[in-house]
């Protein structure tokens, strides 16, 4: 492929996906059937914990992310594992049907999964909406927008005096003189050539 990066023009949202244990952010959500309870598809990473749960749990939550929600709410939810850190501490939630909803959101669809997919690096996972409320009717934060001002949303501080290797997609930093060759984002699974580097 000759860019790769043609895949950030595709016109989706952005949002914190939930579901007991843990979340995670998420832009891959398509509708998929109409009616009172649509069906609604996301696709999750499968080295991404809230995978496993999500095999495990009967419901999911989608919550809307803004386009003026914080940015913080960014960072707990994708550069951050549930493995290591409770995302909900310092994060104001709703519980709604048996799931935290993220309460610093436009609104929510609670699902109640319905099968799965699987492909080589995600699982595809259908829901059918059993809850949703609009909870504040701004605008919501598109992939596309988040692409283009992800720089002054997340504002990566690196340490002094360390040479920092900054992932473009999802703002991962990985500390070393050099990058290896082979190296991977953590995180969001890129190859190194998203990295940039960053002179403390």
């Amino acid at each position: 492929m000759k860019n790769s990066k043609i895949t950030w023009k595709i016109t989706q949202g952005m949002y914190i996906l939930t579901t007991e244990g843990g979340g995670c952010i998420v832009d891959a959500v398509s509708q998929v059937s109409g009616g009172e309870q649509p069906l609604i598809a996301v696709a999750v990473m499968k080295k991404n914990f809230t995978n496993e749960l999500i095999k495990r749990n009967r419901t999911f939550a989608l919550s809307v992310f803004g386009k003026n929600g914080d940015p913080q709410l960014i960072k707990t939810f994708g550069f951050q594992s549930m493995r290591d850190v409770d995302k909900f501490k310092n994060v104001n939630t709703l519980n709604v049907s048996g799931v935290k909803i993220i309460e610093n959101s436009l609104g929510y669809m609670v699902c109640e999964k319905v099968d799965s997919i699987e492909n080589e690096t995600h699982t595809l996972f259908i829901g059918r909406v059993i809850e949703g409320d609009i909870l504040n009717d701004s605008e919501p934060m598109s992939y596309a927008y988040y692409q283009e001002h992800k720089n002054e949303l997340l504002k990566r501080e690196t340490t002094e005096g360390k040479t920092a290797w900054v992932c473009t997609v999802c703002g991962y930093v990985y500390y070393g003189d050099r990058l290896p060759q082979d190296y991977e984002c953590p995180i969001c699974s890129v190859d190194a050539s998203y990295f940039q580097k960053r002179d403390s």
